[in-house]
């Protein structure tokens, strides 16, 4: 049941992924428009990054499909890990749209050009930024509820494309009050170093995941909290190894008992810890190990990680 429930959440998880297309389909053609009704650089940089985004959302909905896909012979843990694949892809396009901004800026810089119809221009990167943010509030809503990384990493492009929107609508905005072209393509290289921050923090995040980080601090916390409650003088426990794979998690510990203790009673002692911490932490997978608490053996892992 628990897998799948999660391979039920994966799938639906694709509807937003198909949103995130159909908004970088609509923005990059507004801002395409703004760019060619006005000559900026800016707001050219802006379109290419929407462009990012629709291949983003697209290796999204890809890796989504992915993911939803149940455990098989070569897959015993899921292809929950395919979201990391989305999210790195992604932040890698960032890294790039980022230096072709910063060349086209370059240029720009050394070769001013003046801008036209800017305010038929802005009103139609206005238009494109207030569908990116109402896009990315969506996808933040649903990553927070499923947990994907995915949708994460994909809001947050959403809102640093409208972070950059903005920026580059001031600089637009600076040039026809101030006259002075190369504000333009300033504000084009703030707005590329603002994209690489992006694009180097969701690299980072996926390849974390990747590398089988441990789970954050609070919810380690979150499962030590749970374990404390059964662990006296009798129970004990050691060996604590968490991970993640992209929505669902995993931990596994060895639990130490009396020898004297049945099979029955430890059985019912790990079902009862299992489930607490499945209802501690959501898609989680729980796998314990019972050793003898008085046998020497069992300390043998303990003392090599020391």
């Amino acid at each position: 049941m628990e897998k799948e429930a999660l391979i039920a959440g994966h799938s639906s998880l694709t509807r937003f992924a198909w949103l995130s297309i159909a908004a970088a389909i609509v923005t990059m053609g507004l801002k395409t428009v703004a760019y060619m009704l006005t000559g900026s650089v800016g707001l050219l940089s802006d379109a290419m990054e929407s462009l990012v985004n629709l291949v983003g959302a697209i290796m999204a909905l890809t890796m989504l499909t992915i993911a939803a896909r149940p455990a098989d012979d070569d897959h015993h843990y899921g292809h929950g890990k395919a979201e990391y694949f989305s999210s790195g892809v992604e932040g890698t396009l960032i890294l790039l749209a980022a230096i072709s901004i910063a060349v086209a800026a370059g240029q720009r810089l050394l070769s001013p050009k003046p801008l036209e119809q800017i305010g038929l221009g802005l009103g139609v990167s206005v238009a494109a930024s207030l569908v990116n943010l109402f896009v990315a509030l969506i996808l933040l809503k649903a990553a927070k509820k499923h947990d994907s990384i995915t949708l994460k990493a994909n809001a947050h492009h959403l809102l640093t494309d409208v972070w950059t929107s903005a920026g580059v609508l001031v600089g637009v905005g600076a040039v026809a009050v101030t006259g002075w072209q190369r504000l333009d393509p300033i504000v084009a290289f703030i707005v590329a170093g603002n994209i690489i921050w992006s694009g180097v923090r969701i690299v980072r995040e996926s390849v974390l995941g990747l590398m089988d980080t441990a789970l954050p601090p609070d919810e380690l916390k979150t499962v030590e909290k749970v374990l404390d409650k059964f662990c006296d003088a009798n129970i004990q426990c050691h060996e604590l190894c968490t991970r993640q794979a992209g929505s669902h998690r995993f931990v596994s510990l060895h639990v130490l008992v009396p020898g004297y203790w049945t099979v029955d009673q430890g059985h019912k002692l790990l079902e009862h810890m299992e489930e607490d911490i499945r209802s501690a932490l959501p898609n989680v997978t729980v796998i314990t190990h019972l050793e003898s608490i008085h046998d020497p053996a069992s300390w043998d892992e303990t003392k090599k990680s020391k």
